[in-house]
């Protein structure tokens, strides 16, 4: 296991140096640099121009690779024109609010996937069954974004229930336990919104596995040898059905710490995707570059999570 983690992590640099070249060769191409919309625009072309010069930003985009690559080495990943602040220290603000949403997200897309696909899986073609994959269907056919906005207006401004925006009141002390009810609040609504959609591949992956695993002959030499029907399903059915969902798990945590950019823009929560889109539109590249390298990095990270725990589950693959 340690050989093969190693061995991956050695396979990854090449890939992370890859991706990084290509990041910043697009961002290259993209009309306008950091300080376009930043400056003064009465300020004269001359001025504006020195500026440029010694920033860099008339370099040719290789030596300005170059120089972004080695200041990342030393830990300088630059600083955000916008926001007259490091990088790492605009990032940092963000960070923990998406891992909060994507932590939340998470657990409430296998507390409620889980046992939904194992209902419709064991009772297939029951009444059951059929409104659980009608909804499995809709939430297919359901953009995340559009999903959202009903949240938001039903339990939201309609009903008041939950907050619509911000990530935390902002009168309340850090380190507090008002604090932390003040985020889980702010958390339940989007992190719903979510879920609700999020979960609908967990059910149909484990209502797949669950009808094909129970029609095995071991299934059913387990349930001539006596063995109950809770404990069929619990030693042969569920533990085999549970391997595609095991697989995807590590991809699942990277697409939520990416891919929540719509859900943070309906409720203003500041959040890493909220915080990408807005570099973008303001030619922030200095931190959409490093965003978008770590959400790369995230997605090589769940490819080993999810080997790992997939020869952890099924001791059919030996990773040496």
């Amino acid at each position: 296991m340690i050989k093969f983690i190693i061995r991956r992590i050695l396979i990854s640099v090449p890939q992370i140096f890859l991706l990084s070249l290509l990041i910043f060769y697009l961002a290259s191409l993209m009309p306008g640099d950091a300080l376009s919309g930043v400056l003064d625009p009465n300020i004269p072309a001359e001025a504006l121009e020195k500026q440029r010069e010694a920033m860099g930003l008339n370099n040719p985009w290789y030596i300005q690779y170059r120089d972004w690559v080695v200041n990342m080495l030393q830990g300088d990943f630059g600083r955000s024109y916008f926001q007259q602040q490091p990088v790492l220290d605009v990032i940092g603000d963000r960070l923990m609010n998406t891992i909060w949403l994507s932590l939340f997200s998470t657990i409430l897309i296998y507390l409620i996937g889980i046992p939904l696909g194992m209902l419709s899986g064991r009772y297939n073609d029951s009444l059951l069954d059929n409104v659980i994959t009608g909804y499995t269907y809709l939430g297919f056919a359901t953009p995340s974004f559009m999903f959202g906005l009903l949240m938001v207006l039903v339990f939201g401004f309609n009903l008041g229930w939950f907050p619509t925006s911000g990530s935390v009141n902002p009168k309340l002390d850090p380190w507090t336990i008002e604090y932390f009810f003040s985020k889980v609040y702010h958390l339940v609504l989007p992190s719903l919104s979510i879920a609700l959609i999020g979960l609908v591949g967990t059910v149909q992956y484990l209502r797949g596995g669950i009808i094909e695993t129970k029609q095995k002959d071991y299934v059913t030499l387990a349930r001539a040898k006596g063995l109950s029907e809770g404990k069929v399903y619990s030693r042969h059915i569920f533990r085999n059905a549970i391997i595609p969902i095991a697989a995807f798990f590590g991809y699942e945590i990277a697409g939520l710490l990416g891919g929540s950019i719509f859900i943070e823009m309906i409720y203003a929560y500041p959040g890493m995707g909220r915080l990408f889109l807005e570099s973008i539109s303001t030619r922030d590249f200095s931190v959409a570059n490093v965003l978008m390298l770590f959400y790369g990095f995230l997605t090589i990270v769940g490819t080993l999570l999810s080997d790992i725990i997939l020869s952890i589950i099924d001791p059919r693959i030996r990773i040496k």
